[in-house]
């Protein structure tokens, strides 16, 4: 089987906005609902997401930690990844991965009052890009 490394994969990544995010519902139902990668290019197997804290993701999330991402690029370009979520509250770490973008969905920038970070650490990636096809080790 073909195996790309983690910085190939990123630079194939650079182009996808938006990922699904899968979470574990409390009635043990899967939950998905599209995110934006906010600008992340660099993909080194760590994912960060904003929301609210009064969203059905973080409470998901507390309830049940595991998650899945799912990535759709060009042509038959395709990234899942299982890993482990945690939720940030901390704005000096969520500085870092915030971009202007994201005012328009949060207008006080990083202000705004119940604002979340999900961090995503991938325990595995796969990929599949054509006839290509692997999974990638960290």
């Amino acid at each position: 089987m073909p195996t790309k490394t983690l910085s190939e994969l990123s630079k194939s990544m650079q182009k996808i906005d938006i990922a699904m995010l899968s979470t574990y519902s409390g009635g043990g139902e899967i939950a998905g609902r599209p995110m934006s990668n906010n600008g992340e290019v660099e993909y080194d197997g760590t994912s960060y997401y904003f929301t609210y804290d009064q969203s059905r993701t973080v409470s998901d999330i507390q309830g049940h930690s595991k998650v899945a991402l799912a990535f759709q690029g060009e042509k038959s370009f395709q990234v899942a990844v299982e890993g482990e979520a945690s939720l940030i509250r901390d704005t000096a770490a969520m500085k870092d991965h915030w971009t202007p973008d994201l005012d328009r969905w949060f207008k006080d920038g990083l202000d705004t009052e119940g604002l979340v970070m999900i961090q995503v650490d991938a325990t595995r990636i796969h990929y599949w890009d054509g006839e290509d096809n692997g999974e990638v080790k960290r």
